[in-house]
């Protein structure tokens, strides 16, 4: 039997891979007299995916390091914040919560008889908590409020009185769990200093604060609930995670913003203490890593191919993945996912005999538009009005794209660009060069015609989804049929707007930092 780590040894436990931590004295206080005391909440709101391996590895080593631990299934926060899960759905949800986390705990062999789970309804309702939030409310200003759910609770044009109810109730969520320290997101960081700043105002004890950083999503941003090809679901099929691994950005030598080194480094890594490199013989053969830090060396050097890499993170995260797909086979438990996240975009199916056997929705979730950067730009060999671009769209190889520019882009203004692609056409030849996808751009109405290349916002990385207002969710064909003219029908109604931004149906076309538009050409069609 290994002996119990000593204080310095849970500190170290504790922080590794933490980007902060707020109380780091009173903690190495609390370690030299008992176990610490902690808490993970979680809003029982999206389906969780494979980023809430993080704080769960993170929880493997808070009960290493011998500590106490409490998860909060924080229902009544998912309905506060702009009812992300709304009231009849609530009760279904923390339900499968509580089912898929602890079936990604075991999935990493962290015993759960180790653990307390709670939900925020079994105290929050409580007299004596209802009064606190009065008590608080009392003393906090409404800019204070709003400020410390900046990050964390949905931001919208008319908010709600709820959101800014949110952060009191998860600093007070600290004292009715008699914790010593709360486990979150760098994200939390603002309603993390807000309880430091309140709770003793009430009469109760500043807890201490520890803080993930916040891995990148597959398409180099956030990992988020809300945007489909960022994330991998927990119950995707092993066919999924390969098509969504296969889109993530990994740019070559690129360790910044990088999703899949940073499922490494934060999950893969701290549960094995080594990962494997899985390759052909031909090209070195299998490498492992026992140093996180000499793996993101080799790929910053390009000693690491990205195909390589994606492959052995799909082999690694299918074993994650398989016993709790394993799990969420059942009768009982496939139910529960149906019942809980119902899907509102299933059609009623026709009825027999009818034409219209197949109905479908033409939506533009199902358009695969992503942010490009153009890496080369040439003439074509035989069409003196079209180029020949290599665009990088966080694959592992830049696409051929042929498009009709030569007459309104010089080229020096296309060479190293963002823009915007449509990346899942089916490739056709054009005057011999296959092209892999289309430049969407802007045109004016009337004569002369102007074209101008859509401009995705200021700071976008390639491979960046690219969505409609409204239409976050729902995966893209993996291929458009010609015959079907999905793109056609859809086309039909983008326009630029007065304002010059990208639009379907008045809905503007966005990326996790803001709005696409045009430089110029104001009321033009968009192709």
């Amino acid at each position: 039997m290994e002996p119990a780590p000593g204080p310095q040894e849970k500190y170290h436990l504790i922080t590794r891979n933490l980007q902060e931590v707020l109380g780091e004295d009173k903690l190495m206080a609390i370690l030299k007299e008992r176990e610490l005391k902690i808490y993970w909440g979680t809003a029982t709101t999206g389906k969780p995916h494979v980023a809430y391996f993080v704080p769960m590895s993170k929880i493997a080593d808070f009960l290493k390091a011998g500590c106490e631990v409490t998860i909060l299934f924080a229902d009544l926060h998912a309905y506060l914040d702009n009812m992300k899960a709304p009231w009849e759905l609530l009760e279904l949800r923390t339900h499968y919560y509580e089912n898929v986390i602890k079936a990604m705990l075991e999935s990493i062999g962290v015993p759960l008889e180790k653990l307390k789970f709670v939900r925020g309804t079994d105290y929050q309702l409580s007299k004596e908590y209802t009064l606190d939030v009065y008590r608080l409310s009392s003393v906090v200003t409404q800019h204070d409020a709003k400020k410390a759910g900046a990050e964390v609770v949905k931001q919208v044009e008319h908010p709600l009185l709820s959101g800014l109810l949110y952060p009191g109730l998860q600093a007070l969520d600290e004292e009715y769990l008699k914790v010593d320290a709360q486990f979150g997101g760098v994200d939390q960081r603002k309603i993390f200093t807000f309880a430091e700043k309140y709770l003793p105002s009430l009469g109760y004890t500043k807890r201490i604060h520890l803080m993930n950083p916040m891995v990148p999503g597959l398409t180099g941003s956030k990992m988020s609930s809300s945007e489909e090809d960022s994330k991998i679901d927990l119950l995707d099929r092993k066919e999924d995670v390969k098509k969504k691994l296969k889109k993530a950005f990994c740019e070559p030598g690129n360790v910044e913003n990088n999703g899949v080194l940073s499922f490494i480094k934060h999950v893969l890594f701290p549960l094995k203490s080594e990962f494997v490199v899985l390759r052909e013989e031909k090209w070195g053969g299998n490498k492992t890593y026992t140093a996180y830090e000499v793996l993101e060396k080799d790929f910053a050097e390009q000693v690491v191919h990205p195909g390589d890499l994606k492959n052995s993170v799909e082999v690694a995260l299918n074993k994650l993945l398989d016993p709790i797909r394993e799990k969420f086979n059942s009768p009982e438990l496939k139910k529960l996912t149906n019942a809980a996240y119902p899907n509102p975009s299933k059609a009623k199916p026709a009825e027999k005999g009818s034409k219209n056997s197949e109905p479908e929705d033409v939506v533009p979730s199902r358009l695969d538009i992503r942010v490009g950067k153009v890496i080369s730009v040439e003439k074509h060999p035989d069409a003196d009005s079209l180029y020949v671009e290599k665009i990088d769209v966080g694959e592992a190889e830049p696409r051929t794209v042929v498009s009709g520019l030569v007459q309104f882009v010089p080229k020096e203004q296309l060479q190293d660009r963002l823009v915007v692609l449509l990346c899942n056409l089916k490739p056709q030849k054009m005057r011999g060069v296959e092209s892999q996808g289309m430049v969407l751009c802007a045109s004016s109405v009337g004569e002369p015609r102007q074209v101008e290349p859509l401009d995705p916002p200021a700071g976008c990385c390639a491979g960046e989804r690219v969505y409609v207002e409204g239409y976050e969710g729902g995966e893209p064909d993996d291929e458009l049929k010609p015959k079907k003219k999905v793109f056609e029908k859809l086309q039909a109604d983008f326009r630029v707007s007065e304002d010059c931004v990208a639009q379907w149906k008045q809905k503007n076309f966005l990326t996790k930092l803001g709005r696409v538009s045009c430089k110029s050409l104001k009321g033009g069609s968009i192709s």
